[in-house]
Parts: structure tokens; sequence; C-alpha cells
């Protein structure tokens, strides 16, 4: 039986403002492990936070100070960074975990320099780590992975002697254990690492609190008639996720269904593309029929009390390693629409227990929702068969056993 006493997860940020799969995934984990005597810590930067200590559930939240180590750094660029991309470097952090006892395992949910971190600090003292990949180390589309870059492009990137100290770039090759939330990832890195234990371990959820929530207090409080029907988009407000392209299907779609209004929840990472869906919105002329929201904390009970509120559910993102949001919607008995990309298809069933609509396609889009619009049988049925599974494979209690077997095994066959 492994000696498993203490995990130290490390992540590049940990804010309630600015939550995200990746947060979602570490602290459920972390939580139910927590319940079942098994010691966790979050060690992250302090963006968006303040440097010390937090305890969240029986979860320990370490935060430390950061630089993004290049030369010339604009504040905007700053501000874009902190909010997606760009590789931060931490040295308290590092030498935090050197210091940390009965660490028995550490896991890492970000590579490049905090990667390396993680990497190094177990090697140093001589225990296994896991690498998680949420997605977008291999299929992150090429052209959003130039926007990440335009930030620090052409600047002096001095923090390159910390990557090479910390082994950066071998993050991936030297873990012991690795684990995808993406099917399409997980094959990638076992067709690259077939010695490696890979595991597919997909996100989950908690059925409960979703199934058992109130739309009622949503409406209340964002004043919907009793006669409006929802539609609902909740995901971070990013071009990735294209809540363009919604906006520009339900204009469409709208125009013949004056009784629905669509909700868009989420955080916003970019700016100026929040700005750009803003602008659409009023250039449409459906700013009375568009609710934006930018985003909910975790534990508001308003966020389950959406998805209870919704006729129906809207995922059109252009990146997608797993999709939580969709899991969210089945548990709320809420019929799902999203694009047939990344790791979508992987979990779902089109046309069993979801509608699957290709990349881009306006047409497709407005189409499924004026079928489920106009069929309520083709709603109870999409609805019903996507709780059953989400219930049988995917609450958290069901995948956080099953990333303890992962450590477990990875604790009883390392060998330093």
């Amino acid at each position: 039986m492994a000696d498993l006493r203490k995990v130290a997860h490390i992540m590049r940020r940990f804010s309630l403002e600015k939550w995200g799969g990746t947060e979602t995934v570490v602290f459920n984990i972390s939580r139910a492990m927590a319940q079942q005597g098994i010691e966790c810590s979050i060690r992250c930067t302090n963006m968006f936070s303040r440097s010390g200590y937090e305890a969240m559930d029986g979860v320990q939240i370490k935060r430390f100070s950061y630089l993004f180590p290049w030369i010339g750094l604009s504040a905007n660029a700053k501000a874009r960074l902190r909010l997606k991309g760009g590789s931060p470097l931490a040295l308290p952090l590092f030498f935090s975990l050197l210091r940390e006892k009965d660490v028995s395992i550490i896991h890492t949910h970000v590579q490049h320099r905090l990667g390396g971190m993680a990497r190094t600090a177990a090697k140093l003292k001589r225990i296994p780590y896991v690498v998680s990949i949420h997605g977008g180390h291999f299929t992150i589309p090429a052209e959003q992975n130039e926007k990440m870059i335009d930030p620090f492009r052409g600047k002096p990137e001095w923090g390159k002697l910390f990557g090479f100290l910390f082994g950066a770039r071998r993050t991936l090759q030297d873990a012991d254990a690795v684990i995808c939330v993406g099917e399409n990832e997980c094959r990638e890195v076992q067709k690259r690492f077939p010695a490696k234990r890979v595991s597919y371990i997909p996100n989950g959820v908690h059925v409960d609190m979703f199934a058992g929530a109130d739309g009622a207090a949503f409406r209340e409080k964002y004043g919907f008639q009793s006669s409006e029907k929802m539609i609902l988009c909740l995901s971070r407000i990013d071009y990735q996720k294209n809540q363009l392209g919604l906006v520009r299907a339900f204009a469409e779609f709208a125009a013949g269904h004056p009784e629905y209004r669509l909700v868009l929840i989420g955080p916003v990472t970019v700016e100026a593309y929040h700005a750009e869906v803003v602008r659409e919105i009023e250039t449409l002329d459906i700013t009375e029929r568009v609710l934006v929201i930018e985003g909910f904390k975790p534990d508001d009970p308003l966020l389950p009390s959406a998805y209870k509120a919704a006729e129906m559910f809207v995922l059109p993102t252009h990146h997608e390693p797993f999709g939580i949001v969709i899991l969210e919607a089945w548990a709320a008995r809420v019929p799902v629409i999203a694009t047939r990309i990344g790791g979508i298809p992987g979990f779902t069933t089109d046309e069993e227990n979801i509608l699957l609509v290709e990349k881009d396609d306006q047409r497709q889009l407005v189409g499924q929702l004026e079928r489920l619009s106009a069929d309520e049988s083709l709603r109870r049925r999409l609805a019903e068969n996507a709780y059953r599974e989400v219930s049988e494979k995917y609450d958290w209690s069901i995948i956080a056993r099953r990333v303890r077997e992962v450590y477990e095994q990875t604790i009883c066959d390392y060998k330093p």
C-alpha cells in the first residue's frame, strides 16, 4: 500500500475572481482527498490575490510573489499575461516547496517555468511528480497560440536561464505519470511517451448541487419575465470560446423567437474580445435581448441557479480540451448544443445526450437552436440521457478516486 499522506499541487494562479476549469478540477480533487484524510495544498502565484495562506474546505492555498521575466513589458502587456498566457517566475514558491515536509507526491498543473520548478523540487526531495494536461499543450490552434505570445513578442527573455536550470522543457518528459483531461491529448502523449504511465481522467461535477438547484433565484435577480425563455452560455469570455459566433447566431434565431433571451456568463480573460462582443451585440440591435455577466464565484448559489433557469445550454467554442460546463448543464438536466471539437466528442454522444455542430457553422447552429426550441420531447430525451451519464461517471467522488489510484500506483513504482 502506497504511503500517500500529503499532495502538493502547483498552479499558475488560484483566484475566486478569475475562476476557471483548472481551478475547479484542482480544488474539487483536493477537497475530496482532504475529506479522506489526505493533506492537500495548492501552491501558486499571487495573481489577482495577495501573497500568503488561506484555507478553503480543508485545502491549504499558498500564494507567492512572481514576475514575468521579459525586458520592456508594458503595463498593458503584463495585464494581458496575468489574464492569459505567459510563463511567470516564482522563486519563493520553489523554495517553499523544497522546505515543505512529508510531501508524498507533487502534482503540477502547469508546465514551463513553474512546471520545471515542480520537476526540480521532486528530484531534490526524491519523490515522484505527476503532470496534468488540462488542454492546449498539443492541440491549441496556431492562430490562438500567436495571440497568447503577442504581449512579449520581440522582448528579450532573461528568464530563459531559469527555465534551463529547472529543466522546464523536460517537465513532461521526466514526469513519473501524466493525467490528461481530454482523450485526444491522452493519445498524443501515449504516442510520444509509450513507456510512461498516461491516464485519461476527465473532469467532474458535483451532480447534486446542480440537480437540486432552483432557477427562480437567477430569473428574479436578473428580471426575467415568466414568459421569457433563456439560452445560456457559461465560459471564459475569450476568443477561444467564440461567444461572438453565438451572438450572431442568436440574432438570427431571435428574429423569429421574441420569447428568448441569451445570457453569457464568464470571467473576462481577453478584454479586447469582450469589447468586441459588446459592440457586436449593439450593432445587431439585440442589447435588450442579451445579458452579459462577468462571472460568478464558484460558490455563488446563482451559478447552479443559472443552469436551472435555462431552456438550453450552448457552448460554441473553438478550443475545448474537455468542457466542465457541459457536465454542469447535464447535471442540471439542461439540453446542450456544443461544437464538435477537442475533447467534447470523446465523452458525448451526438443525438443521444448532446447536439454537436461544426466549428463556425452559423447556419447549423441556428438550425439546432430552432430544432431544440420546437421539440419538447427532444429536449427531454437529451436531458435525461445526459443526467444518467453524468451521475454514473462524472461525480467528483468518482474522479477523485481515480486520481488517487494514479498517485498510489506512481508512489509504489517510484525509483529515485
